[in-house]
């Protein structure tokens, strides 16, 4: 057999088709984690990527080889998670988006921890939640677009693309009332939704539409506070308004254009056998108020 470390960086590298993210998961720099790549091609024979110049590819040995051993390495993380669980209270690792975590889980945690007061969640914030399965997280909330059709996922509710601003911004001489006033204002767009503004403007019928700058955040509650302070237009989810409680924000236009991006439940399919990861899910889906 080769390394144990070898084939988890494989893995690693494999799922998210980036050297650099795979390594800082990993703690390791990038070349180091590069050898140890080649180590295995060199042991196995041949190449499993196709390198790229800012990314890497999975080539056909590759893909056949991760389809291989990837339930088994899952395998091996639910067995050293039970074997932890037998030490330790019932726990859930949960990535989420802050917003999301502030506007639909905080609300209602207490009906869950009625519900089963031995189960405890670690939230974790960061980015790239999705990619991050295999890095200690039991779970992931995210809004994406897709999921990786190798994880288990359920999308958890559809929504529509606004416009987000201050009320201070429909009043005085400079009010934006027009969706074509755009092109003289900043427009925030968060990191995780980066095309919500081409789908709107495609929508109402102004392609061309170019506004005088783009600020983008990774995190959502920032976003709405940046427009309620009338520092520009936000273009986020319908449903981002309708939780705030922001007294400073209104719904500009009267457009609202469907979203490519939904919120959505993801994990690794063998963690469903995990209990914290299945009551959660049902609660999720089952007890948690839809907005």
């Amino acid at each position: 057999m080769p390394p144990l470390t070898a084939i988890e960086a494989f893995v690693q590298v494999a799922r998210l088709g980036s050297v650099k993210e795979a390594a800082a998961i990993l703690s390791l720099s990038s070349p180091a984690l590069t050898r140890r790549i080649q180590a295995l091609e060199r042991y196995i024979g041949h190449q499993l990527f196709e390198r790229r110049h800012q990314s890497v590819h999975l080539n056909s040995d590759g893909e056949r080889l991760l389809a291989e051993i990837g339930p088994s390495i899952d395998s091996l993380s639910v067995a050293m998670e039970r074997a932890i669980g037998n030490r330790e209270m019932m726990r859930l690792r949960l990535a989420v988006p802050s917003l999301f975590a502030m506007q639909r889980l905080m609300p209602h945690l207490p009906s869950l921890r009625g519900a089963h007061p031995d189960l405890h969640i670690d939230l974790d914030t960061g980015a790239n939640r999705i990619a991050r399965l295999d890095d200690g997280l039991d779970a992931a909330i995210a809004i994406t677009a897709e999921v990786d059709p190798s994880l288990y996922s359920r999308r958890i509710d559809s929504n529509r693309v606004i416009a987000i601003g201050s009320k201070a911004i429909q009043e005085g001489p400079n009010a934006i009332t027009d969706p074509a006033q755009l092109a003289s204002t900043t427009i925030f767009l968060h990191r995780d939704m980066p095309e919500t503004f081409s789908y709107w403007k495609e929508a109402v019928g102004l392609p061309n539409l170019e506004p005088a700058a783009i600020d983008h955040f990774d995190a959502g509650q920032l976003i709405l506070d940046a427009a309620a302070q009338g520092l520009g237009v936000a273009f986020m989810l319908e449903s981002h308004l309708s939780a705030s409680s922001d007294p400073r924000l209104v719904r500009l236009f009267d457009h609202a254009v469907e979203s490519p991006y939904s919120y959505w439940f993801a994990c690794r399919r063998s963690s469903l056998t995990r209990r914290p990861v299945r009551i959660f899910h049902d609660w999720l889906f089952e007890s948690l108020p839809p907005l």
